[in-house]
């Protein structure tokens, strides 16, 4: 074991971190509020670059560390922070959220501190980048939302640009909605929307990559379609279990860097004996158990955002139409610091409604997002705190009850046994329309309070042993009509082959779990294939491409060549010619390409007189690949296209940090989830996190977080849960102190301060 470290902070009796052999710290203190302080500290001293550029991203502070360049970007950050009430925010977690906060942020500062006399210790970034990291008010916490998964923005702007070229029906071939209806148009409301409306929510929300570039700092696009974040999980009753206990399994999806999103932990303070992933910057663990209970989540895709457009007085530019008269702007000036220069100067617009993204001064109109982002209690993640001390699992819904987001849905389990499922979120209510078009801003269309943590679906102890969820269309069939919390739902063929592997007669057991977790067999690919297997052609490359998909399992490992032909002919040759054909080209255009799967499968398996178009593209395919791969079809490999990036911010500064390509199967239909974007094949998110429950054998329970647990690029831990993590191999979430100890590699304590 190496060396301890002690350290002086402000607990009040020591605190002993024990880092076991894979990176995962176990946080032993005698107060709650020690661990908490422990953690952040811990957290500090893990991660400190990643939460220092988060915080930064934010809080809209880019520019006074990395220059003029970012003060667009800052300017858009600050409209998305939460400006309401505090007192209210912080009692919207529990009473003591503000506490907790205070105490986690107070020991990421007292790492902060301890870097002035041990400079050798700071990460290698600050210097590459020439600043020194910040100290945390508990409110940074809090305030920042632009992180979290929101819908649907994104959506609501590409539907309104298909409709406004093609019409309402074209558009559901770029998503089907469920349930089937007929998007409400606002009288009066204009859908031909500005090129760059999204402009300022993109600055806003996407994720911060350097490219190197200083015209370009924003680096990778944010994803077109947002129903793509998503994730698995599942728990199995003990009564279909090898073990005679629960198994519940969680993998949330996400986009891949360097470190990753996710990080484990383990908390033990006399009441407070939690373990699990949540996210670096934050106080406590989201999935994950405390002893009694086991909890996980995937993403509920509810709709919680609506753009309003807005007509603006032609005389006065501030002032906006609402119900009979005109309402003012309300306008926050504030003043981004920028190094090397003098402070700028910024307005932040906002409508009664929300931030304005966009101001069209050619046609006297502006745009702007309502969220509930803007309400008390929707700091991503920060409601787990309400559960983290869940004795079983009527204690565990009843602290759900103040979810606010993101929208998820909870599975859990305890160790007497009960496992159920239940959805959660704050969903407005919308009387007089779906949320899925844009609307004026002129007070037809206000939000009536939210839905009561009453009306959303749960399970409890279902008959068939099981409950699986995969951000799949899951409201319960007679759901309530009035209740709209979502029209735009994931592919279900994840779930429908999660169902398929738990429905088997035979015990599941922990392995079976993993397994499945990486189990990269598609059931879209499967039926598509199964149409093929009637057709025929003379065409030649035609004909060997229906050659090498016949008989092919619809495995996509990253080994298969059928796997590189299928994917290649779906999304390259297949889906475009399929959105032409359905709603044409214009239509296509305006949807950047995004075909709806799910509905072209339904079309192609139901609808006769789609084989033409299935053997001309199918054979295009097959002679693209030729020309990209070789001759030899037998040589091709998926994982020579398909490629897992796990980029670092400083990657461009220093190869040395980078993580990846790795050559990998799967696609955005298998469990493994690995959908990527057609024009390069590179996965866009995954799971970089997995988890593997054994309920009341808590010690036999496993987990992996690519690529390590660390983010300092000088730790051993920086990437070496990486090759583990591509085998599908996972390490062990070990929970007694016994075995904690047998495996413990650095000890660390925090002693009081004098």
């Amino acid at each position: 074991m190496d060396v301890d470290m002690k350290v002086s902070v402000g607990v009040r009796r020591p605190v002993e971190i024990i880092v076991d052999t894979w990176g995962i710290p176990h946080i032993y203190a005698e107060t709650v509020e020690d661990a908490f302080i422990a953690q952040g500290f811990n957290a500090a001293r893990d991660r400190l670059f990643q939460i220092d550029l988060w915080r930064r991203r934010g809080l809209g502070l880019l520019s006074e560390v990395l220059g003029p360049d970012y003060v667009e970007r800052d300017r858009a950050a600050r409209l998305f922070l939460y400006r309401g009430e505090m007192a209210r925010e912080w009692t919207s977690y529990g009473p003591d959220t503000e506490a907790i906060a205070t105490s986690f942020t107070s020991g990421i500062n007292a790492y902060v501190d301890w870097l002035d006399t041990h400079p050798e210790a700071l990460p290698p970034e600050f210097e590459l980048l020439g600043y020194r990291p910040a100290y945390w008010q508990p409110d940074d916490i809090v305030r920042i939302r632009s992180h979290g998964i929101v819908h649907n923005l994104l959506q609501e702007v590409a539907r309104a640009r298909v409709t406004n070229v093609a019409g309402l029906q074209a558009d559901l071939v770029r998503q089907r909605l469920q349930p089937a209806r007929q998007p409400h148009l606002a009288e009066g409301v204009d859908l031909d929307l500005p090129p760059e409306i999204l402009r300022v929510f993109e600055l806003a929300t996407q994720p911060l990559v350097f490219s190197g570039d200083p015209r370009a700092p924003l680096g990778a696009a944010a994803p077109s379609d947002p129903t793509a974040e998503g994730s698995n999980n599942w728990v199995v009753a003990g009564s279909r279990t090898t073990t005679g206990r629960p198994i519940l399994a969680s993998d949330p999806h996400r986009t891949y860097a360097t470190p990753s999103l996710r990080y484990v932990a383990h908390l033990s303070a006399p009441g407070l004996e939690v373990i699990g992933a949540g996210e670096p910057a934050l106080p406590g663990v989201t999935a994950g158990h405390n002893g009694q209970v086991a909890f996980g989540f995937t993403i509920f895709p509810v709709d919680v955002q609506d753009l309003y457009v807005y007509e603006l007085d032609t005389t006065d530019p501030t002032r906006y139409r609402y119900a009979d008269g005109w309402e003012e702007l309300r306008i926050i000036a504030e003043k981004i610091p920028v190094k090397g220069e003098p402070s700028r100067q910024c307005e932040l617009a906002f409508t009664r409604h929300g931030p304005v993204i966009h101001v069209d001064q050619k046609r006297h109109r502006a745009y702007a997002v309502r969220s509930t982002w803007s309400e008390p209690g929707t700091a991503p993640y920060l409601g787990s705190l309400a559960y983290l001390q869940a004795q079983d699992v009527a204690a565990f819904r009843a602290a759900l009850r103040g979810w606010g987001g993101p929208g998820e849905n909870h599975v859990y389990a305890d160790v007497d046994g009960a496992i159920g499922w239940t959805a959660a979120a704050l969903v407005p209510r919308r009387p007089e329309w779906d949320g899925l078009l844009p609307v004026p801003g002129d007070g037809r269309y206000e939000w009536d309070g939210f839905h009561a943590s009453e009306e959303f679906p749960e399970i409890l102890n279902p008959a068939e042993g099981f409950v699986a969820t995969a951000n799949q269309f899951n409201l319960p069939e007679g759901f309530p009509a009035d209740r709209h919390l979502s029209y735009e739902w994931p592919d279900p063929a994840r779930h429908r082959r999660i169902v398929e592997v738990l429905s088997a007669s035979e015990p599941h057991s922990l392995t079976d779990s993993m397994r499945l977790q990486t189990d990269v067999k598609s059931v879209a690919a499967r039926e598509i294939v199964g149409v093929l297997a009637t057709l025929h052609s003379e065409e030649p490359a035609t004909a060997s491409a229906l050659e090498l998909l016949r008989g092919w399992d619809a495995v996509e490992s990253a080994d298969s060549a059928a796997a590189a032909l299928y994917e290649y002919w779906i999304s390259r040759h297949l889906m475009p010619a399929f959105a032409e054909a359905s709603s044409g080209a214009r239509a296509r255009s305006a949807a950047a390409g995004v075909v709806d799967y799910t509905g072209m499968r339904d079309e192609l398996l139901s609808q006769p007189g789609w084989e033409p178009l299935m053997l001309s593209t199918l054979g295009a395919a097959y002679a693209a690949l030729e020309r990209l791969l070789g001759k030899d079809s037998g040589a091709w490999r998926w994982g020579d296209l398909h490629r897992n990036q796990q980029p670092h911010p400083l990657g461009f500064l220093d190869p040395s940090f980078e993580v990846g390509p790795i050559p990998v199967g799967g696609s955005g239909t298998t469990v493994n989830a690995a959908p990527y974007l057609s024009d390069e094949f590179v996965q866009t998110i995954g799971a970089s996190f997995r988890m593997v429950l054994d309920v009341g054998a808590w010690d036999d329970s496993v987990v992996i977080n690519t690529p390590g647990q660390s983010g300092d690029p000088r730790s051993p831990h920086y990437r070496d849960l990486l090759e583990s993590w591509r085998r599908g191999a996972y390490i062990p979430l070990l929970y007694s102190r016994g075995a904690v100890e047998r495996h413990a590699a650095t000890r660390i304590t925090l002693e009081p301060q004098e």
